[in-house]
């Protein structure tokens, strides 16, 4: 970040009296509340439903393989395997092997026999939390179907996609790239409910964060984490051993009363010890504030990275779930039912039912989620941020000045987004190249002033080169340069009582009215907070915001208002549009501040 010297805000003429009344008119008129808080057919401005393309990982520059033949592939490389490794157990040499290393290792003599309840109870909670957060995972996924291992996201860039190659209109949208999954696969379902889809996926993930706290202090407590931990080297022949015997179709023998054989073993540590801790710091590299705060991390695990990673934690967690439940259900179920269900070790039905009775639970809610969620977004919406809001609110006061950004990181594409204005005054405003463009600000504050684009050219310019993080998933990185709204507030000096401000954009929302957000006035005075008027050393574009738009790098995306043509100061936001502090908040249930 840099300031080139600039006359001073004193140096703007205080607006005449008679221009006052004009001056202090709010656009809030302008601005549209939602009629019913409901989903319903005109959701999202009656956004149409967009089925993509089958998933697909990228082979080397231009070749795409269709994930789909893994299926017919997969089934004939089991058959195959099936074969080999029953001719394998005829062979004197690996009956020896086998013998030696029959499938598990010897724990201490110290360590727990047996399954407790708990440990049923944590088994449960972990898959029912689990079904909502994959379900939710995947529908933020279909928001923006394409992973990328690069900070900057653009056409050649992923290695994965759910989506046709990005056509070559220059103002397409990352919105019209969003699909439609399938009714019950995604959470809450439909195109581009990813307001609601984070509410549940964020809110129920402190649910699971909390049940996995709970595990880790109880498995140490009581010793039962010496069955998850490999703890000699035994463990690998071991584990070869039972891939033969799970492959020949003839079982190990089943000793998970005591201890887990070699695979099981090693799973059940990848999945608790690896794979869980990952979905969380990947899940936290994708926050803007953590990221942009601490650039050290963001190098590394940038949010690219980070949601790649993400994807491939729940590719594992959803393989782990398959394979774990169809061997629990063909190697003596009731037995296994009995131990993770009933904390006994026999074949009574005792385990089944149990088991029966909390896929009843699953399924219903399974079902249940989306419809509910239709019906009241409003609800999910706050009990979402109840859940979240107490770790997003420490995030929520990070200020930061990173210099890890220099001009040769600047992203070659930078996706566009919103909904591009089409009034008859912003088309008049653009014809004459915005010569006739006021920035209007107001409200509390002592000095409500009009400034033109030469006016706020003359302040002390401010350049930044920053990531931008849409709330869809895309990244990318450009060189901003205007004024700071430090600067806007030295010059409009705000009153005590105000503790929001308002920016008006040009651009509608997607269910007709003035595009609208709310910011808290603490985070205007950071350092990477604000007004844009020039990307990449020209004039900010159409598509990106001109003439103005909002750079605050401790939120995501969707909060950069672009288009602006107001900004007003006010005490809180409930009488402003519906209440809720923004335009996609008060329509599509988005939060009123996003860090995370």
């Amino acid at each position: 970040m840099n300031a080139e010297r600039r006359p001073s805000p004193e140096d703007i003429p205080a607006p005449a009296t008679d221009e006052l009344p004009e001056i202090l008119r709010s656009y809030r008129s302008e601005l549209t509340k939602k009629s019913e808080d409901i989903i319903d057919a005109e959701w999202a401005g009656s956004i149409p439903a967009q089925y993509g393309v089958a998933p697909r990982i990228r082979i080397g520059h231009t070749k795409w393989f269709n994930l789909l033949w893994f299926i017919p592939i997969g089934f004939v490389m089991l058959v195959a395997a099936i074969a080999v490794a029953r001719g394998l157990r005829t062979v004197p040499a690996v009956q020896d092997f086998m013998h030696t290393y029959p499938g598990t290792s010897e724990l201490p003599s110290w360590a727990p026999v047996g399954l407790p309840a708990w440990l049923g109870w944590q088994h449960f909670l972990n898959l029912f939390f689990m079904i909502f957060i994959i379900r939710s995972g995947w529908q933020i996924l279909a928001d923006h179907p394409r992973l990328y291992w690069t900070r900057n996201s653009g056409p050649g860039r992923n290695w994965f996609r759910m989506q046709h190659p990005i056509p070559p209109n220059p103002l397409y949208t990352a919105k019209e790239d969003s699909i439609t999954l399938p009714a019950g696969v995604g959470l809450p379902g439909r195109r581009h409910t990813i307001g609601l889809a984070r509410w549940w996926h964020l809110g129920v993930d402190t649910l699971w964060l909390t049940n996995g706290i709970v595990f880790y202090v109880l498995i140490f407590s009581t010793g039962q984490w010496v069955r998850l931990v490999p703890l000699h080297w035994d463990v690998i022949p071991n584990s070869i051993s039972v891939a033969i015997q799970y492959l020949s179709m003839n079982w190990p023998l089943e000793t998970g009363w005591t201890n887990y054989n070699g695979l099981q073993l090693i799973a059940y540590f990848i999945t608790v010890f690896i794979a869980a801790p990952l979905a969380l710091i990947t899940g936290l590299g994708m926050s803007p504030a953590l990221s942009t705060k601490f650039h050290w991390v963001s190098r590394v695990l940038s949010i690219q990275v980070a949601r790649s990673l993400h994807f491939l934690v729940m590719v594992w967690f959803v393989g782990f779930i398959i394979i774990h439940v169809t061997l629990v259900m063909a190697t003596s179920a009731l037995q296994n039912l009995n131990h993770m269900y009933a904390s006994r070790n026999d074949d009574s039905w005792v385990g089944f039912w149990i088991f029966a009775a909390s896929m009843v639970v699953v399924v219903v809610g399974w079902v249940a989620a989306t419809p509910v969620t239709y019906r009241y977004p409003r609800t999910i919406q706050k009990v979402g941020y109840a859940l979240i809001g107490p770790a997003q609110r420490l995030f929520e006061h990070i200020d930061a000045n990173p210099k890890q950004y220099t001009e040769k990181d600047i992203s070659p594409y930078f996706w566009h987004n919103g909904k591009y204005p089409d009034s008859t005054e912003y088309a008049a405003l653009r014809e004459r190249n915005f010569a006739d463009y006021r920035l209007r600000v107001n409200g509390l504050v002592e000095n409500p002033v009009e400034l033109d684009l030469v006016q706020l050219r003359n302040l002390v310019q401010h350049t930044q080169i920053t990531q931008h993080f849409c709330i869809q998933g895309w990244s990318g990185v450009a060189k901003w340069g205007g004024v700071s709204m430090q600067t806007i507030m030295n010059l409009v000096k705000p009153k005590n009582e105000a503790k929001w401000v308002i920016f008006y954009s040009f651009g509608e929302g997607s269910d007709g009215g003035t595009y609208y957000d709310a910011q808290p006035i603490e985070q205007m005075s950071y350092d990477l907070t604000m007004l844009a008027y020039d990307m990449n050393d020209q004039a900010l574009s159409f598509g990106h915001g001109a003439p103005l738009r909002l750079r605050n790098e401790v939120q995501l995306g969707f909060k950069m208002v672009k288009w602006i043509k107001g900004i007003e100061f006010v005490e809180n936001f409930s009488d402003v549009g519906g209440g809720q502090g923004g335009y996609n908040n008060d329509h599509e249930f988005f939060g009123y501040s996003q860090s995370i």
